[in-house]
């Protein structure tokens, strides 16, 4: 592919955004917030893709080589975010009212089942080499396996619905909705969880070693800096870890304030469950689930829907971003990692219902807000992502690797 026919395409990419999101605003009712969807959508694909922001490859990097860049990244996204939510949050109610939430935030009952859920979530994505919002950047990289991995997904979700009522019924029905500010105030319990963030990052640093590789990126500053140079480094140069967990923080703040908290399981959620509504393959009540927040699943009456559009412009931004950066390449899987990659999909769907939501929205937008559940789906979902990863490393070799 040379060079001309990249950037050109790129442009073209670009160009076709803007128009999408121009489309769009005049739309009744929420034409404006649509359109936030598709540039938010867009610029959080290009980031993640510049930044390689993946939650199982960052996880990964730590548990094999000791690597803390990417988990000390992610600190910094949940502690910008943290900061950006609780100012939002003071504006529109200055006090936190016993038994209100603020609408939209990823805030879910604190259970056994989020835990599970959580857990299995992270042993899927290690099984299918990363999560939901990095497959999806992947498909702009060309990755063919991640179309797999995201149709297993789908059915997870499926698989989530039919067992949805039981373990409602006998466990998150009573499972307590912790919102932090309610328990501590605004100021405490920012406090407490800036400080949790704070001693995570330094024992990651104790444990740190630092990456010889030739993937590694170098600074956004140069001793001669001119707009080649910057060229390179913005569009062609991997982004450090630390740019893309500011810039994912600043994108999640305004998401928030603008059309509702980052997720990116909602739409795979509706298609399944408007697939399983058809074929009469749903509970004829899925019991509370429309009444938590998370990434909220719907049967789906129109193409058009917020999360919708963010997801499929998520894919245009990165595809984008692959093309500058001569990193598109369609990727051929064999049939190994069509299974392991269909397997982990499966679990993660299953575990992202159960959870009411993934990496992004669960555990990202969750802590962001405050939310018990937050914290909870992280130490789940990295724990089953580090034994997904001894799996692979250790167990069962010939099938998962």
């Amino acid at each position: 592919m040379t060079a001309w026919f990249r950037y050109s395409t790129a442009i073209a990419l670009a160009v076709a955004v803007l128009l999408s999101a121009w489309a769009v605003t005049d739309l009744p009712q929420e034409g404006r917030v649509l359109a936030f969807s598709i540039l938010s959508g867009a610029a959080f694909g290009f980031v993640l893709q510049r930044s390689r922001f993946c939650f199982y490859c960052i996880a990964r990097d730590y548990f094999e080589f000791r690597d803390a860049n990417g988990l000390l990244g992610l600190l910094l996204a949940l502690g910008v975010g943290l900061v950006g939510y609780y100012v939002l949050f003071s504006v529109f109610s200055p006090t936190p009212v016993a038994g209100r939430l603020p609408a939209g935030a990823h805030i879910g009952p604190v259970s056994w089942v989020l835990a599970v859920g959580a857990a299995t979530f992270g042993f899927g994505m290690a099984l299918a080499g990363s999560c939901i919002s990095a497959h999806l950047y992947r498909l702009g990289e060309g990755s063919l396996a991640s179309i797999v991995a995201l149709l297993g997904a789908i059915i997870g979700f499926g698989l989530g619905f039919a067992s949805w009522n039981p373990l409602y019924l006998a466990t998150i029905h009573d499972a307590p909705i912790v919102w932090l500010p309610h328990r501590l105030g605004y100021g405490w319990s920012l406090l407490i969880q800036l400080v949790v963030l704070f001693a995570l990052a330094a024992v990651l640093l104790r444990g740190h070693r630092a990456p010889n590789n030739s993937n590694k990126p170098s600074p956004l500053m140069s001793a001669e800096p001119n707009f080649r140079r910057l060229g390179h480094v913005l569009f062609a140069q991997r982004w450090p870890t630390y740019v893309g967990g500011l810039l994912v923080a600043a994108i999640g703040v305004m998401a928030f304030l603008r059309s509702g908290a980052l997720g990116v399981t909602a739409e795979l959620g509706s298609i399944a469950r408007t697939t399983a509504a058809n074929f009469d393959l749903l509970p004829a009540r899925l019991f509370g689930l429309d009444g938590f927040a998370g990434c909220a699943t719907v049967v789906k009456q129109t193409l058009l829907s917020r999360n919708g559009l963010f997801v499929v412009f998520l894919i245009a931004g990165s595809w984008c971003s692959a093309l500058l950066a001569n990193e598109f390449r369609l990727q051929w899987p064999s049939g190994t990692a069509l299974l392991r990659n269909f397997a982990g999909g499966v679990l993660m769907g299953w575990g992202g219902m159960l959870a009411l939501g993934c990496t992004v929205g669960t555990l990202l937008s969750g802590i962001m807000a405050g939310a018990l559940s937050g914290w909870l789906f992280a130490v789940f979902c990295f724990l089953g992502a580090w034994l997904g990863w001894k799996l692979r490393k250790t167990g069962l070799n010939k099938f998962v690797n």
